[in-house]
């Protein structure tokens, strides 16, 4: 009789053949991730034509103007184009409890799964003399100015409607429009048509969360309304030279995300992936469906006698997550360090401010007219004394150049892959907003609420995450757009390296931000 136990143990040769295959995989992807010519990586020349003033420089030495030393510009530069770690540690700081530099080596590290940092390209951003970046910052001055309204409030609010009036007026205005027009309820949305559907803030950012055995209703810590920073000059400039981060959080109640200064204060908070993780709970805990409202090409929906765990299974989809942000982050440093050292709204501010009220015809050839001459501006002046932008946290921006953003690459990164795992068509179920006050969650009854959808919720999500950076004053719009489409590709990318690595015969069908769909 045949010793069963011994008869289905791998063979040496069993082992030789995994081992060969194992290979050739791992040789392939190193082929498809390392590609024999390398891309250029295009500038918008801001930094060749303005030099020490239209980059990123903050927590360096500046003048009392906020404009850079030379010499310790020079030393990020010297240090980003050697790559050494002991240059890195030779760039100077302003002052010696400086905050200090957001982990710019992170954007040399290899990887061994998804593209490259160094391999995907991102387009030069708009350039400060230009009438989009000009667009893109009087719709920061908006986005300050209406901290304190509800966004359930938008499309009632005069301040709302003033503010989508300017914003028609600028011809580098990107955002979202209706009938080639900014309107209330258009205001500081998301591109996709799905951001225009429902309400602003995402069911994912509202709805409870099943987590284990923990229930999390998804009300926030909230901070004092009304409180700005950054718009004296003093203070200003000290952020510039990297004023320590201010720890206190003066936390005044616990409510849903109702405000733009709510969802900024979010953002400044939150872990990494944690609204994508509980956005894949949520899904994962539908009522309707046993196992979640799962992709259709997901192999264990037709099996008789198994689920999926390590593969295809929640194991797989909350690490898929995680995988996915770190390498969101890493190209994140390379583009903001090495390739475009894009300035901070906080900074660009700045430079306004010095035009208008310090040194006019400094800048005349660096920054756009559009803003100078804007309503945006003006009703800032008014209200609080300066041109500056004022900032929804206390440190202001990280210590990082603007473009792209790092929540933002997450977050396409993400919900990239969320998209792939759950079906993108399902409806969303008993859609809410915040009551009043914020402290519960109510139905949600407009004309749209049967079009909301998995997907378009998901494309909602990663819109709210970068507006909640713009509304704080710490990104511009293509500082998340152009990164919902970077993390997008490198979750598209890994998800098809780890794809012959599975024994099963399935997949995920997906929709990209600009309605094309992949098939993995």
């Amino acid at each position: 009789m045949t010793d069963l136990a011994t008869s289905v143990r791998p063979t040496e040769q069993d082992v030789d053949r995994r081992m060969r295959a194992g290979r050739a995989v791992r040789r392939e992807a190193a082929h498809r991730d390392y590609p024999e010519t390398p891309p250029a990586h295009p500038t918008n020349g801001e930094e060749r034509d303005y030099p020490y003033l239209a980059s990123y420089s903050k927590g360096l030495p500046h003048n009392d103007l906020g404009e850079v030393d030379r010499a310790a510009y020079h030393a990020l530069l010297r240090a980003v184009r050697t790559g050494r770690p002991r240059d890195f540690e030779e760039i100077p700081l302003a002052r010696p409890d400086a905050r200090k530099l957001l982990g710019p080596q992170g954007g040399l590290a290899l990887d061994l799964m998804g593209p490259d940092s160094h391999t995907l390209v991102v387009p030069p951003a708009p350039r400060m003399d230009g009438p989009q970046a000009a667009a893109e910052m009087a719709e920061l001055y908006w986005m300050a100015l209406l901290r304190e309204v509800r966004f359930t409030e938008f499309e009632t609010s005069p301040l709302a409607a003033a503010a989508a009036a300017d914003l028609s007026t600028y011809s580098g205005y990107q955002g979202p429009k209706e009938g080639g027009t900014v309107t209330p309820r258009t205001l500081f949305r998301g591109d996709t048509p799905a951001d225009r559907v429902g309400p602003f803030v995402s069911q994912f950012l509202l709805q409870p969360v099943q987590y284990g055995c923990s229930r999390i209703e998804q009300r926030i810590d909230t901070v004092e309304p009304g409180v700005d920073y950054g718009t004296t000059f003093d203070e200003w400039l000290a952020i510039q030279r990297g004023a320590p981060r201010q720890t206190r959080r003066d936390f005044v109640n616990t409510r849903y995300i109702q405000t733009p200064r709510d969802l900024g204060h979010y953002t400044h908070f939150d872990v990494l992936y944690q609204p994508y993780l509980y956005a894949a709970l949520i899904l994962l805990g539908r009522p309707d469906h046993p196992v979640g409202v799962q992709d259709p090409g997901n192999p264990y929906l037709r099996s008789a006698n198994q689920v999926g765990f390590p593969t295809f299974g929640t194991p797989h989809l909350i690490t898929a997550l995680a995988e996915v942000s770190l390498r969101a982050i890493k190209h994140t440093e390379f583009q903001q360090f090495f390739v475009h050292r894009r300035l901070r709204p906080e900074a660009f501010g700045g430079r306004v401010e010095v035009q208008l009220a310090r040194d006019p015809h400094r800048y005349d050839e660096i920054i756009h007219r559009d803003i100078l001459e804007s309503e945006a501006v003006d009703r800032t002046r008014t209200r609080y004394g300066t041109a500056l932008l004022p900032q929804g946290f206390p440190e202001g921006s990280p210590m990082s150049p603007a473009y792209q953003s790092g929540h933002s690459t997450v977050a396409g990164a993400c919900v990239t892959v969320l998209k792939a795992w759950f079906d993108e068509r399902a409806a969303i179920l008993d859609p809410v907003v915040p009551s009043a006050d914020g402290t519960r969650l109510v139905p949600y009854t407009g004309s749209d609420a049967d079009r909301m959808t998995v997907g378009g919720e998901l494309n909602k999500l990663a819109a709210n995450i970068g507006a909640g950076r713009a509304t704080a004053g710490v990104h511009y719009r293509t500082d998340n757009t152009e990164a919902y489409e970077l993390g997008e590709t490198i979750a598209i990318r890994m998800l098809r390296q780890q794809k012959p690595t599975f024994l099963e015969d399935g997949g995920f069908t997906l929709t990209r931000f600009d309605g094309t769909t992949v098939t993995i």
